[in-house]
């Protein structure tokens, strides 16, 4: 597992001792420093996201796309990835893309929300508003949503 992340560490590391020095500090900050010697295929799905969290950033992104990051996680694993999203954003300075349906994760996350049906915007504006919008109570929420 330490390989797949030292892999993403080399595009901004010139030395490989520097790739491995950086892959294993962003392991030990998402949580799997002990798990580093496993393959990746011996890990849980959670423990995979963080994987897969620990390789992007191991390129020192600026920014960060995240494509359903808590599909088929449970509230608590949710609320564990949330949390280390919020912390790695404010500390690196990274700007988060987040394409997700954990309304949840979206009102903790987002500064900015824009809805999409249908591949058109319905909504766009903080997430205290959005969850007030009409179209967006019609097509997605069904009822007001409490932020």
């Amino acid at each position: 597992m330490l390989d797949n992340v030292v892999i993403g560490a080399l595009s901004c590391c010139t030395r490989v001792k520097d790739a491995r020095e950086r892959a294993d500090a962003i392991l030990n900050n998402v949580g799997l420093g002990p798990k580093r010697n496993l393959t990746s295929a011996m890990l849980t799905l959670p423990d995979r996201k963080m994987l897969e969290l620990a390789r992007a950033l191991a390129t020192r992104p600026k920014l960060l796309l995240l494509d359903e990051v808590l599909g088929g996680l449970r509230p608590t694993e949710c609320d564990r990835l949330m949390a280390l999203l919020r912390d790695v954003t404010e500390r690196e300075g990274i700007s988060l893309v987040l394409i997700e349906h954990v309304m949840r994760a979206v009102m903790t996350l987002a500064q900015t929300v824009i809805v999409l049906h249908h591949g058109a915007i319905i909504a766009q504006g903080t997430p205290a508003n959005i969850v007030r919008e009409q179209a967006v109570l019609d097509c997605y929420l069904g009822e007001p949503f409490s932020v």
